[in-house]
């Protein structure tokens, strides 16, 4: 898989209180990944983009919620979410990565 495949499938880490803990408790990342990738290529990409070895990836796809914008529905777009689980002595710094 060439590296340009690798940043399409992994677009970006998700940071919320519940993905938090999950770093904290279960060294698990969360990332939100294009709705097309499948539990093998995510675990490639991110063993490759971020040079760690990956024990196991589960996957969720999530809904887009229903938004009223005055009198008209609008829909927030569906999109993928994996739980990314590292092995014992891996973990990946996003602080450090951006200098």
């Amino acid at each position: 898989m060439n590296e340009e495949k690798m940043y399409q499938i992994v677009r970006r880490p998700h940071v919320s209180e519940k993905t938090a803990g999950a770093a904290d408790a279960h060294r698990q990342i969360t990332f939100e990944v294009l709705k097309t990738a499948t539990k093998p290529e995510v675990k490639e990409a991110v063993e490759t983009l971020f040079k760690v070895e990956v024990q196991s990836v589960k996957t969720v796809m999530v809904k887009g919620k229903s938004k009223r914008t005055g009198r008209f529905m609008g829909k927030r777009s569906d999109w993928k979410k994996a739980y990314v689980t590292l092995k014992e002595g891996h973990d990946i710094d996003f602080i450090g990565m951006a200098t």
